[in-house]
């Protein structure tokens, strides 16, 4: 049935995910939403040099926010932050470089940010799509490590500092194209059979959203939610898959279109007013399978994915240096 999934997805897509799709869908959003001050609050979003994640930044400190950038790359990041800085005279933009493929990185740098920094607003954005099976230093596929056990451990990690926040939200950002995968527990790393990267992303966007979903259930002080951003003209999009990017680059939404939920699951009261661990696309919540796509799993394997990914993180945060 992969080939009806991978249809029926195109052919929404084609309909819901451009540009039209968000200008059809914006037509009855709010802008008194997201037209609030959020001085005081603190946000934090990863990948946050490009894309998606500046284009959040951006407007989040454009409303007076607190925001911290975690990006991989050095040079980019500080370009990034000195353009949102320029672009908005907000001053209270920092800059933190980590390697979200890297978990014992993140569990440094997320014990030092607890220490030092209130919390909240966490918006996992980085992501990364790796078309040939890759491993990191600690031998992991490099999608796996970043998508989904970069974003398990940054979200456990700062919990507890968001535990102590007023009105603390979670929002990553996941991928329509997760609704043609089932959750696969048995092959976390995609070690068997031909790799294919745009399948091995979709599983973990997949993975995200029963991380969410499981996440709003233990942790019922803060709000958690997953988001498809449509399709968008990012770095990413045009580097990891070119083919799909010239036959769809003159549909693609912008880079704000793309971030609008992000911002408005980020600072709208109307979001929180929505029941924790939702699935959203334009503002609203949608469903996370197709009908007849045959994706649903059963509960017993999202809490093993949950069990695998915690025993993953122990393993790497026992040899965190600090």
């Amino acid at each position: 049935m992969s080939w009806y999934r991978n249809t029926v997805w195109f052919v929404k897509g084609l309909r819901e995910y451009t540009r039209g799709g968000y200008e059809s869908a914006s037509k009855r959003f709010n802008p008194a939403d997201v037209e609030v001050d959020v001085a005081g609050r603190s946000f934090l979003v990863t990948g946050a040099n490009s894309g998606i994640g500046k284009a959040a930044a951006k407007e989040i400190a454009r409303r007076g926010g607190t925001v911290h950038l975690v990006c991989r790359n050095k040079e980019r990041a500080e370009v990034a932050k000195e353009e949102i800085v320029t672009e908005t005279g907000n001053q209270n933009i920092f800059l933190h470089i980590v390697d979200l493929s890297n978990p014992k990185e993140i569990w440094k740098f997320a014990e030092k940010f607890q220490n030092e920094h209130k919390l909240n607003v966490l918006i996992n954005n980085a992501g990364c799509m790796v078309n040939n099976r890759e491993l990191t230093e600690d031998g992991l596929e490099k999608n796996f490590a970043t998508n989904t056990l970069g974003t398990y451990i940054m979200t456990t990690a700062l919990v507890p500092l968001l535990e102590k926040a007023a009105d603390a939200r979670v929002i990553t950002v996941s991928s329509g194209g997760m609704l043609v995968q089932k959750l696969n527990i048995s092959d976390l790393q995609s070690g068997s059979g031909p790799f294919d990267g745009t399948m091995v992303y979709a599983q973990n966007k997949r993975q995200q959203v029963v991380l969410t979903e499981q996440w709003a259930k233990a942790h019922r002080n803060i709000h958690f939610s997953v988001m498809h951003p449509g399709w968008a003209d990012t770095p990413a999009v045009r580097s990891s898959m070119p083919d799909f990017y010239e036959r769809m680059k003159n549909s693609l939404r912008t880079e704000a279109q793309g971030a609008d939920t992000v911002l408005w699951l980020a600072v709208s009261a109307e979001a929180t007013k929505l029941p924790s661990g939702l699935f959203f696309q334009d503002r609203q919540p949608v469903p996370t399978h197709l009908p007849l796509a045959y994706t649903h799993s059963p509960p017993e394997d999202e809490e093993k994915l949950m069990e695998m990914l915690e025993e993953f993180s122990q393993k790497f945060k026992s040899v965190s240096p600090g």
